[in-house]
């Protein structure tokens, strides 16, 4: 039997600590991570070869150096979607997987949205966004609910 595609995408740092959490699925899917490519993600290509994939790292802190890394990240984003065509995305944030979103979206990816565990009593910037699109919008503390009425509580996944 075929396993269906599965990207699991996220930023770098604790998002990506997050989303490694899931390592447990991802034998199960023909899957694919995407992070951003610093320091801290080079190690993974020994760990995961192939399946796994960079996006460039771009900090808001530089603004005008931030526009042209962000508009390289979604062109990026456009050939590896066409290139995996993911049945579902899962992903813990942030800017980083907003393009990839949206684009699975529009192509008929499910998307799955993990809330971060670090927030606890407020939308953090990209919850905001994905929240809308989501299929399935997972939170890890229930005050979160109040917030995301159509949100799951799935507890913490670390």
């Amino acid at each position: 039997m075929k396993k269906k595609k599965v990207l699991f995408i996220s930023s770098t740092g604790g998002h990506l600590n997050e989303l490694l959490q899931l390592r447990t699925l991802f034998d199960k899917y023909d899957y694919h991570i995407i992070t951003e490519k610093d320091e801290s993600t080079k190690g993974l290509k020994e760990k995961y070869g192939e399946k796994i994939l960079y996006l460039p790292y771009g900090t808001r802190q530089k603004l005008f150096r931030y526009i042209f890394v962000y508009t390289f990240l979604c062109l990026k984003t456009i050939y590896l979607y066409f290139k995996l065509r993911p049945k579902y995305i899962v992903t813990t944030g942030t800017h980083t997987a907003g393009p990839m979103c949206y684009l699975g979206k529009i192509f008929g990816s499910k998307i799955i949205y993990i809330e971060t565990f670090a927030n606890r009593n407020r939308k953090t910037a990209t919850g905001r966004l994905i929240y809308p699109i989501a299929d399935l919008f997972i939170v890890q503390w229930e005050e979160l609910l109040k917030l995301y009425p159509k949100a799951v509580y799935g507890g913490a996944i670390y």
